[in-house]
């Protein structure tokens, strides 16, 4: 079986920046446990690869992906081609020195893990982060190929869920409970926090501010460029008419604040490919400052999105053929 690369990035997920804080929350609370029962914060080698079943998943894996990556393999000992990945996958563990965990799953004794998973064939891999199943590839794959999705599971769930890893040692006692890395408090979270708290509590202009805030101070903070893209949309939806919307839309094709706001329904829908489809249709019909209006929704859709998200991309190349 040829090697099926899968995307990190699913639907649009408004809920993001409050996933990644509650990770951060529980990777912090982990470090405090560990630190009132005396522990080093330290792991062994041989911990960053486990054997793990149905029991012990929700423990294991769910749980553990709260303080770093948990990537599983799927395999049997049967299957040839698990007997070629697997170790790659051990020694690439060991190699990235706690910025993921691997668990192996065997599929013989863990049925119902394989079809939850919806695995037609093995080897499979997937990752959980901060509870979240992400699939990143079928069947057989070359090294190459797996550090670089390796190296991009690190990136989402360090920039997009504030997970560090695991610190280790290789003195340290095989068996320990693995423990987050230290991760000192940014300059910024008591400001992330409040933006969090704004959003849960309903307060989009709070929330947009607060993000603003970040943003003005540290330009490039991913948590707060995505915090603030996905709160703006929220505010400019929370008071529309739906059906008046695409009514509107509709009726006119060429009205670029119409369109606009049909856009923004689609996307919080999660009809991303819909959204980026009719304002890219729109730049096509409009011209002067209708068409960089929505260029620049479009290119604000995008950091909604995420820039890694292969729609995104394609995107991205469909609007330059339509300027240009």
């Amino acid at each position: 079986m040829q090697p099926r690369n899968m995307s990190m990035s699913g639907v649009v997920d408004l809920a993001a920046v409050k996933a990644a804080q509650e990770a951060k929350a529980k990777a912090e609370q982990a470090r405090a446990q560990a630190a009132q029962q005396g522990g080093t914060g330290a792991v062994s080698p041989a911990d960053l690869v486990i054997d793990v079943d149905e029991a012990g998943f929700e423990s294991d894996v769910l749980q553990r992906s709260a303080e770093v990556p948990v990537v599983l393999d799927f395999w049997a000992e049967w299957c040839q081609p698990c007997k070629q990945l697997s170790p790659v996958l051990e020694r690439l563990a060991v190699e990235y020195n706690g910025r993921f965990l691997l668990a192996k799953i065997d599929v013989d004794a863990n049925q119902m893990l394989m079809q939850q998973f919806g695995i037609q064939g093995i080897p499979a891999v997937f990752a959980v982060v901060a509870g979240q199943a992400l699939p990143l590839f079928q069947g057989a794959a070359g090294e190459d190929q797996i550090r670089q999705t390796l190296d991009q599971l690190v990136q989402v769930a360090e920039q997009r869920f504030g997970l560090t890893g695991l610190v280790v040692d290789p003195e340290a006692e095989p068996g320990g409970r693995p423990a987050p890395a230290e991760m000192p408090a940014g300059p910024h979270d008591a400001l992330l926090e409040a933006a969090v708290r704004a959003l849960d509590a309903g307060d989009l202009g709070g929330a947009v501010q607060a993000y603003k805030n970040v943003l003005s101070d540290d330009p490039g903070n991913m948590e707060a460029k995505l915090g603030l893209a996905q709160a703006e949309l929220l505010q400019r939806v929370q008071d529309a008419d739906p059906q008046q919307v695409r009514k509107e839309a509709a009726e006119k094709p060429a009205d670029a604040q119409a369109q606009i706001a049909a856009a923004d329904l689609d996307l919080v829908g999660g009809h991303v490919e819909d959204a980026f489809g009719r304002l890219i249709d729109t730049v096509r019909r409009t011209a002067g400052e209708d068409r960089d209006a929505v260029r620049l929704r479009l290119l604000e859709l995008f950091e909604v999105v995420g820039a890694e998200d292969p729609r995104v991309t394609a995107a991205r190349r469909a609007l330059a053929r339509a300027l240009f």
